[in-house]
């Protein structure tokens, strides 16, 4: 029979004895962690982000007059002519009528004094714009100013404050995959919130097929619905992140677009002291240049197209030029040389770099306001 030292015999009545004196204690740290995750639980951050925010978000409801033609939906040039309408019996056009369109969307207090974030695309050709908040009050708005091409508008409560403003946060520093909570009223539905996360930064209008917008967007997959446009997409914290904007539909549905709150605040402030908001442009289309593409020695954005008599243009600028440097920033996609042109700005020079078959070019231009190039 195999024989044991004494003392490890007496290994386990040791081991036992601690093991008495610890397990009373597991209880107790059982029981403090599982309320603190009950508390977590019962309390999410979004219900107090949305009870932070929750004031602040508006419905809008719009008016506006519409007319409508006589006459059945004929074409005009078949009803003013007499032989057409001998021939089979229609009587004379009747004069247009009036209709009134109604229309719905979100928007956000962002300043105590009754000023509303919302699409300009909410309140566009609208008569009357009718605000609703959340303590149920409805009050009369004034459309201070908006802007088609970045589809913001700033709307003015008329009557006293001070109103429940909502705090704005940094859209600068949003990383892929923070949380999102979109806030607003689709299909009429008020105070609906949804939740997702950042899905992307800085997607641009133009992929997406919209062509006549100059914006970077944020991507979430927060569900952002008609009725949600010009709602806030909010973070953890309950601070306004961006301003819902659209949705795709169809293949690939599911992705909501939100307006930088960033850059939101700054068409904001030049809609409030002036009405209108510059758009500085130097007349070309553009396109990426991926490296190597085309015996390209490095990437860049090729000019695809060159407006006659824009800025441009006058410094001999060609289609085919490919812009590697503006500003003295390098560039490689459009929205970057946008982006410098818009901090420019309309009437300050501006340097570019380019590469012109191989051969570096620098040429010095001042871009010049969006409608003026339009107007040509």
């Amino acid at each position: 029979m195999r024989r044991f030292p004494l003392h490890s015999l007496a290994w386990p009545e040791v081991t036992l004895a601690a093991m008495m004196v610890t397990l009373p204690l597991l209880p107790t740290v059982a029981l403090a962690q599982g309320a603190a995750a009950a508390a977590l639980t019962r309390q999410s951050f979004v219900a107090s982000a949305v009870r932070r925010a929750g004031p602040g978000v508006v419905t809008i409801d719009t008016e506006r007059t519409v007319l409508v033609p006589g006459g059945g939906g004929l074409p005009r040039g078949l009803l003013a002519d007499p032989f057409f309408r001998q021939f089979f019996g229609v009587p004379q056009a009747a004069p247009p009528s009036q209709r009134t369109e109604r229309g719905q969307g979100s928007g956000v207090i962002y300043r105590a004094d009754g000023l509303i974030l919302t699409n300009a695309h909410v309140v566009e050709k609208s008569d009357r714009v009718l605000v609703g908040l959340q303590d149920g009050r409805r009050v009369e708005g004034k459309v201070v100013g908006l802007d088609t091409v970045t589809d913001l508008a700033v709307v003015q409560l008329i009557g006293a404050g001070p109103w429940p403003a909502v705090a704005l946060g940094n859209s600068d520093a949003l990383q892929v995959g923070d949380w999102a909570i979109a806030v607003g009223n689709p299909y009429g539905l008020d105070n609906t919130v949804t939740l997702g996360i950042i899905s992307n930064l800085n997607r641009n209008a133009s992929k997406l097929g919209i062509t006549d917008k100059r914006l970077d967007l944020i991507q979430t997959d927060a569900a952002i619905n008609p009725g949600n446009s010009g709602g806030p997409l909010l973070n953890a914290d309950g601070e306004v992140i961006g301003i819902n904007t659209l949705v795709r539909s169809g293949p690939g549905a599911g992705l909501g677009f939100a307006i930088p709150i960033n850059r939101a605040r700054e068409i904001a402030s030049q809609l409030v002291q002036s009405g209108r908001v510059s758009h500085p442009m130097i007349g070309v289309g553009l396109e990426a240049v991926r490296q190597g593409q085309d015996g390209a020695a490095a990437g860049g954005v090729r000019v695809v197209s060159v407006m006659p008599g824009g800025p441009a243009a006058r410094v001999g600028m060609r289609q085919g030029d490919v812009i590697v440097v503006a500003d003295g920033q390098p560039v490689t996609e459009p929205s970057q040389l946008v982006s410098v042109v818009e901090r420019i700005g309309v009437g300050r020079p501006l340097n570019l770099k380019i590469d012109r078959q191989g051969t570096r070019l620098e040429l010095d231009l001042t871009p010049v306001e969006l409608g003026s190039l339009s107007a040509r």
